[in-house]
């Protein structure tokens, strides 16, 4: 299976420590965003949207959105789970990461896109909203201060956000928070030490540098 994938991308990356957790094997093809790569017509024939990223499947087919893909190789690999198993944990964790994409995601995303790689990489293509940005910001910050008090609550030293044990809402937290740390300009607070201690635990897997 192929995917096409951009480096640095927080979506693409969702994928990729999905399918290492797997121990599906991936084909990378690297699409750049810069170049606008993902909004020629051709690509736009393999997701309309025109977004990364997007798995080519062994039969030609295409998948595009990063959970739904996930959805699709857990579907192909069942074990081990990271979607969950039971009724609750199916909902707990779909919970978590819808949580995570909508409360902490978007705002990421705002921050990102007012900020100034875009600024560089896109001058003059769109104007900015700086406060918008400041807004964004400051949630991004609260919400690493709500991950870091459910984390203290926990009575276990375990690698899940979501649950007692890895899941994809483990993989969506990490992404975005290195994506907003790295890329953003928006690290966690140094004395957010039970986040940083997730942080340091999921970081240690080997899929993580997929």
């Amino acid at each position: 299976m192929k995917l096409y994938d951009f480096a640095g991308a927080p979506n693409p990356r969702r994928v990729r420590i999905f399918a290492a957790e797997k121990g599906i094997d991936l084909t990378l093809v690297p699409t750049d965003m810069s170049k606008g790569e993902h909004k020629t017509p051709e690509f736009l024939e393999k997701h309309p949207s025109g977004k990364i990223p997007v798995l080519e499947t062994e039969d030609g087919q295409f998948i595009g959105e990063s959970v739904a893909i996930c959805r699709y190789l857990e579907a192909i690999q069942p074990e081990p789970n990271l979607f969950g198993a039971t009724p609750y944990e199916l909902g707990r964790i779909e919970m978590h990461n819808r949580i995570l994409e909508l409360e902490f995601w978007t705002q990421i995303g705002i921050s990102w896109v007012n900020g100034p790689v875009v600024a560089k990489i896109a001058a003059g293509r769109f104007k900015q909203n700086p406060a918008a940005r400041e807004a964004s910001d400051r949630n991004v910050h609260a919400f690493y201060e709500r991950m870091n008090r459910e984390l203290a609550d926990r009575d276990y030293m375990t690698d899940g956000l979501a649950d007692d044990r890895f899941t994809v809402a483990d993989i969506t937290a990490l992404s975005g928070v290195d994506f907003a740390k790295d890329l953003v300009g928006l690290p966690p607070s140094e004395d957010l030490a039970h986040l940083w201690d997730w942080h340091a635990r999921v970081s240690a897997r080997p899929s993580a540098s997929a």
